[in-house]
């Protein structure tokens, strides 16, 4: 877009038209042409600079009743986006401002400027307050050391573990003194990122034989923390390899979310018996209040380099569909973001 402070008369925005029955399709979208409104009081006007697609999208395209609301039939969907203020009627809030909100799939966007939280583009790359220092940063520390009850000296397991949240989690467990970190990832080039690059243990390609087979190999010592992303056979594999008074924390199931019938649990949860183990799910909204030690934990980690991150950057709002499916694929590698 532009590099304007003036804004055009009409912007693109991606709506859902349709409820995806299995795999998300193009028809069930529309990208549409609207009117950029002016700001009324209390209001900001934003040009995204770059918007987040992520898994948990595909939950809020179904109508089942869940932890927040489905997306609306023929309105703007939503998600995490940072950009530029261009116009603003409200008190604290200047053009020029950069700002985190939460209305993306859409090049501009008008609204109460309470959504908003400022952000500074010379501490960190914008797009990183999408990633690493955001919402997906967030999820790995507090799933990682609160939920799962992380300690020094544990044994962790990752699943989905090149994506933005998995990368995230087994880095924090090495630099806070982990036995043992172990990942799995969709292909050959994943696990070598993992090993060669952020430092995990050992990793391995799920697709190159059964999980609970090479998750044995990997761990012959068992698994303190699974913290999972995938479900299905990961947790099955993850459960078997449990030590005793091990945790699993459950951040999202990617394996099952386009599934049309139930998937089947994993076979062998009396073993949560004999291990004293505890499996607990959670939501990133629930642990706000870790912010600011994340924010100044990991933000010093990424600026000493100690903590790596890697980003996959598609171009252009029109392009914005075709990375959430990707994201739903496995095609990134690290945070996936639109830049606009």
């Amino acid at each position: 877009m532009p590099p304007t402070s003036e804004p055009p008369a009409t912007s693109r925005e991606w709506h859902l038209v349709s409820r995806p029955v299995g795999a998300p399709e193009p028809k069930d979208f529309d990208m549409v042409e609207v009117p950029v409104e002016r700001p009324g009081k209390g209001q900001i006007l934003v040009r995204n600079a770059y918007v987040s697609v992520d898994p948990y999208m595909r939950g809020r395209m179904s109508s089942a009743k869940s932890y927040v609301a489905p997306y609306e039939l023929g309105r703007p969907m939503q998600g995490g986006a940072v950009g530029e203020v261009v116009a603003s009627e409200a008190e604290g809030i200047e053009p020029g401002d950069h700002v985190l909100h939460f209305f993306g799939w859409r090049e501009y966007a008008t609204f109460d400027a309470e959504h908003a939280t400022k952000v500074d583009p010379e501490a960190a790359p914008l797009s990183t307050y999408l990633g690493v220092l955001g919402m997906t940063g967030l999820t790995a520390y507090a799933g990682l050391l609160r939920v799962a009850s992380f300690k020094e000296g544990d044994s962790v397991f990752v699943s989905g573990a090149a994506g933005a949240v998995g990368s995230q989690v087994g880095q924090i467990a090495k630099l806070k003194g982990a036995s043992r970190v172990i990942g799995s990832a969709g292909s050959d080039e994943k696990v070598r990122l993992l090993t060669e690059e952020y430092g995990f243990d050992a990793a391995f390609n799920y697709k190159n034989g059964p999980v609970h087979e090479q998750l044995k190999e990997a761990a012959p010592d068992g698994v303190d923390v699974y913290f999972d992303n995938v479900g299905g056979d990961h947790l099955e594999a993850a459960i078997a390899r449990l030590n005793r008074n091990g945790r699993i924390a459950v951040c999202g199931m990617i394996s099952v979310y386009n599934n049309t019938e139930p998937a089947p649990g994993p076979r062998n949860l009396a073993r949560l018996i004999q291990t004293r183990g505890r499996i607990e799910g959670f939501l990133v909204g629930d642990h706000y209040d870790l912010q600011p030690d994340f924010r100044r934990e990991v933000g010093a980690w990424v600026r000493s380099g100690e903590l790596k991150y890697r980003e996959t950057v598609v171009e252009g709002i029109e392009n914005n569909l075709d990375a959430f499916l990707g994201v739903l694929r496995g095609d990134n590698t690290g945070k996936m973001v639109v830049k606009l």
